[in-house]
């Protein structure tokens, strides 16, 4: 036996595990996730792109199967999934039109995880089984015009009036916006402080005087999936919907959302991958060239023997780190690996299978490809750019 190689404890074999509760009833979970993307979802994908929105009765079969749900505990009316089960879902789900998941994408990360992982009791039993239900969409507001990367730098200002907040500033480039019911904004709550020190979170829910949305944004791709700004002008909240109940930590709060999140995202941005090649491998196994089909030619063969390992590679470290996290590990730098490569590794699967399907790649009127070229790029920019990722792993 080599001498620097330790065989792992029988306790620590134990631990490498799945984090699949119950397989029987998992396995029936994927199943209607599988069918409501495969006979509800893509065949409907070019009227959603069509009229830029998710139709109202595909929202409801969402609603009614529980979509909106899966990483909100049980009893508050969710599904309660495991880091490991979100991940597998988020695969499935993701391989119908971007715009299906981000429909259900907020209520199931960003837009609850602060609730759930810091919220009150109180806020806890408010809010949870409306965003559970899927009769409230939810949104997550730390984005500002000067608050990009660099989340820290909250201009927004949050000043103590009596029993309740009043909150002034900007929210930019925000899914979900122009259609959320509740909306988790950070503002500072401590003037004259920088960075994280003194930002707060806040639950406010739609209808708040001094809070307006804008119109959805004109978007390169991700038609369905609105985007917009939140203006807060003089906007009173509560002080009982201070997140968590505690000033100045709103910055942690947020974070702890998107650890989560990023590896969600990393799977949210698998799943697109995986649908595109199966469109390049279907496409090229009917396109004749040179008196064969194209996917016998040796130099698609490469492009598609990328395409599939790529795919592996990022669906094993998603994994991995879903059962890490689940475990109870600290994963701030595998969650960041993972959002890093899986973004990047979908936009190259993109571009390689517009390759294979050359002219007809190009052509909106042809194939659902050109449509993915676009809606994947925005995956490499939100929740951290590649660049930013890059820093925090090197860091």
């Amino acid at each position: 036996m080599r001498r620097d190689f330790v065989p792992l404890h029988r306790s620590t074999q134990r631990k490498i595990r799945t984090m699949i509760r119950d397989e029987a009833a998992f396995g029936s979970f994927l199943d209607n996730v599988r069918r409501f993307v495969r006979e509800n979802a893509i065949p409907r994908e070019a009227e959603v792109e069509e009229r830029d929105e998710v139709p109202d009765d595909l929202v409801q079969t969402m609603r009614e199967a529980g979509f909106f749900g899966w990483s909100i505990p049980e009893e508050y009316g969710g599904a309660g999934l495991t880091t490991e089960e979100l991940v597998l879902a988020a695969l499935e789900l993701s391989q119908c039109s971007v715009a299906f998941r981000a429909r259900v994408g907020t209520n199931t990360g960003i837009g609850a995880e602060g609730i759930v992982v810091d919220g009150t009791a109180a806020q806890k039993e408010r809010y949870l089984p409306r965003l559970a239900s899927g009769e409230w969409t939810s949104c997550l507001g730390v984005t500002e015009p000067d608050a990009g990367s660099e989340a820290s730098n909250v201009k927004t200002i949050a000043r103590r009036d009596g029993d309740v907040y009043v909150l002034d500033g900007e929210k930019r480039y925000i899914t979900n916006a122009p259609i959320a019911d509740l909306f988790t904004i950070t503002a500072r709550t401590e003037p004259g402080t920088k960075g994280a020190k003194g930002v707060s979170a806040f639950i406010i829910e739609r209808g708040a005087a001094g809070l307006t949305t804008g119109k959805p944004y004109r978007k390169m791709g991700q038609a369905g999936s609105p985007v917009g700004s939140i203006f807060l002008d003089g906007c009173r909240v509560p002080a009982e919907n201070l997140l968590g109940g505690q000033p100045g930590v709103g910055f942690r709060t947020v974070m702890k959302a998107l650890n989560k999140q990023r590896i969600h995202l990393a799977a949210l941005s698998t799943g697109p991958a995986i649908r595109m090649l199966e469109l390049a491998i279907d496409h090229a196994r009917t396109r004749v060239q040179s008196g064969a089909p194209i996917c016998e030619h040796q130099l698609v063969q490469a492009l598609i023997a990328d395409c599939q390992t790529e795919i592996f590679a990022a669906r094993s470290m998603i994994l991995e780190t879903a059962r890490r996290r689940d475990r109870g590990e600290d994963v701030t730098l595998e969650a960041s690996m993972c959002k890093y490569f899986a973004t990047e590794m979908c936009g190259r699967v993109a571009d390689r299978c517009v390759q294979i399907f050359g002219g007809a790649g190009y052509v909106a009127d042809y194939a659902p490809i050109e449509r993915w070229y676009r809606d994947v790029r925005l995956f490499r920019l939100y929740e951290g750019t590649s660049q930013i990722h890059q820093i925090n792993i090197a860091r």
